[in-house]
């Protein structure tokens, strides 16, 4: 079951990033989507530094990969994160010379623009789609969990509320 969260403010939006960071486990596949300006890159990079930890060698910078279209990042402990962004992709296979077959397979993988990928998105992923919500600095987020998430969900139903349709 979808469920939909109101995050006032990039606090909240934080906190639901460092939520799923601590849920998430290797082979992960989390799709990010929503349009322009969602909070998609902040999202992934909450989410990012909090698998780092506090190590403060760790807690490097976390660059949008806009332009450089995926970005890796190396845990003291745990997988690696990959994080994508395949809004420039023209086709689906594009995406196996980023190395998303690896990222799929054996580590943690944000993907920013999902449905560009079409059927190469595992079935099994958390979705996440963020929307601007009813002041600047809202959101509406809308979090929807295949099988392998739904026990791994369990604290973020208090707030959330849902979705129904």
């Amino acid at each position: 079951m979808a469920l939909k969260i109101d995050l006032p403010d990039e606090k909240a939006t934080a906190a639901l990033a460092v939520k799923l960071a601590a849920c998430a486990r290797r082979g992960d596949v989390i799709g990010l989507s929503g349009p322009l300006g969602s909070g998609k890159t902040t999202f992934a990079r909450y989410f990012i530094r909090a698998r780092l930890g506090t190590n403060p060698q760790r807690n490097q910078e976390v660059p949008s990969p806009t332009f450089t279209l995926v970005e890796t990042y190396q845990p003291e402990c745990g997988p690696t994160i990959w994080h994508f962004d395949l809004y420039r992709l023209e086709r689906a296979e594009e995406a196996y010379e980023l190395g998303i077959a690896d990222a799929f397979g054996d580590g943690i993988a944000l993907v920013e623009w999902p449905e560009r990928l079409g059927a190469l998105m595992p079935r099994e992923h958390l979705e996440v789609a963020l929307a601007a919500g009813a002041r600047a600095e809202s959101r509406v987020v809308t979090v929807t969990p295949s099988s392998a998430w739904c026990d791994r969900l369990k604290g973020l139903e208090e707030g959330a509320r849902p979705k129904r349709g």
